[in-house]
């Protein structure tokens, strides 16, 4: 089946002229949207290093928190908890170098509240147009030291 095209006594197929005006369509439209697809495929990476460093930094500062309050003594209670941060934090896979783990015993008395604030630097320096950047996720926990304490565990 074919029709009379434009110039006298040519016949073209409809369906090559269908596509006639448009070349080059593809491409424009293509080269508009990819960025902006990019774009939304390195926020939402960004977006899940972001949200998995705040899970593993709450983790970390709920552990230290919970050693230093039910350690027997303030020394040990210290070590146990800067030991309990860092441990859960490697477990999550953040690194060390930019963890920092800060904790208060408070005193060490019964009744009084043992803190842990943990804060670690996501690095985004691999994803492009983000150099040098990193955004930094922290996370305080606050724990009771129990009131009722065994006076053995306390005078060891």
């Amino acid at each position: 089946m074919a029709r009379e095209g434009g110039a006298p006594g040519q016949t073209v197929a409809w369906w090559q002229r269908i596509g006639r005006g448009e070349a080059g369509q593809a491409l424009v439209e293509a080269a508009l949207v990819i960025p902006v697809l990019l774009l939304l495929a390195f926020g939402v990476v960004m977006v899940g290093r972001v949200a998995h460093a705040k899970v593993a930094v709450q983790a970390a500062a709920r552990e230290a928190g919970r050693a230093l309050a039910t350690a027997p003594s303030e020394s040990e209670g210290v070590t146990a908890a800067l030991q309990s941060a860092r441990s859960v934090a490697e477990g999550y896979g953040l690194s060390q170098s930019k963890l920092a783990v800060d904790v208060d015993s408070g005193g060490f008395e019964r009744g009084g509240v043992a803190t842990a604030e943990v804060s670690y630097r996501v690095p985004l320096a691999d994803l492009p147009l983000l150099d040098r950047v990193e955004v930094t996720v922290s996370s305080t926990h606050a724990e009771r030291i129990d009131l009722y304490r065994s006076r053995e565990a306390v005078l060891r």
